[in-house]
């Protein structure tokens, strides 16, 4: 005997909470600091059983690729906003805040897939491609303006790891950081 089509579409419709309840749980946790949560933890967030955590991903590599998806949406927003600058110095400069932002949101992500990159070849990928996509903003920025040496120490200075290490091994403010880095960039394309 075939269900009712309404209870199926309630099942469905609880199958897709639970699923963004679990995804929104593991994005707390990790944005609170926890590098690894385990799935006990995102099931207890959540507030639905281990069982619903796993039939909704099969494992956390999955999971972590659901949450890369939600902070891919959020960088993207960021670089979507039009240039203030008129010239491509001054955009460079533009950038060094844009991903300041971005940086700020995803650090906590970043930390926490970085110390799984090894076993999951997923967060490998995915932090090589935020690299590429990152450097492809970057020549779209500078065009043919710059020679190589400079567009290599460019990607650098506005790279994630610039970034990451002023605020976290150097101990500098977001304030701080932002200018460090553009006093840099600056210098470098003067």
């Amino acid at each position: 005997m075939a269900e009712p089509t309404g209870s199926s579409d309630g099942r469905r419709r609880r199958g897709e909470d639970n699923r963004a309840r679990i995804v929104a749980a593991m994005l707390e946790i990790v944005q609170s600091g926890e590098v690894a949560p385990s799935a006990e933890q995102v099931a207890v967030r959540a507030d639905v059983g281990l069982r619903t955590v796993f039939r909704h991903f099969s494992d956390m590599d999955s999971l972590y690729r659901e949450m890369s998806e939600a902070i891919e949406a959020e960088v993207q927003a960021v670089a979507d906003q039009p240039f203030q600058a008129a010239d491509w110095p001054g955009r460079v400069v533009e950038l060094v805040g844009r991903r300041g932002m971005a940086f700020e949101k995803i650090g906590p992500f970043r930390k926490a897939s970085d110390a799984f990159r090894h076993r999951s070849r997923f967060l490998g990928d995915d932090a090589n491609r935020l690299s590429r996509r990152l450097r492809e903003i970057l020549e779209r920025v500078v065009g043919d303006a710059v020679d190589t040496q400079t567009l290599e120490a460019l990607d650098l200075l506005l790279s994630f790891e610039a970034w990451s290490r002023l605020r976290e091994e150097q101990g500098l403010p977001v304030e701080q950081t932002r200018a460090v880095l553009e006093s840099a960039a600056r210098r470098l394309i003067a």
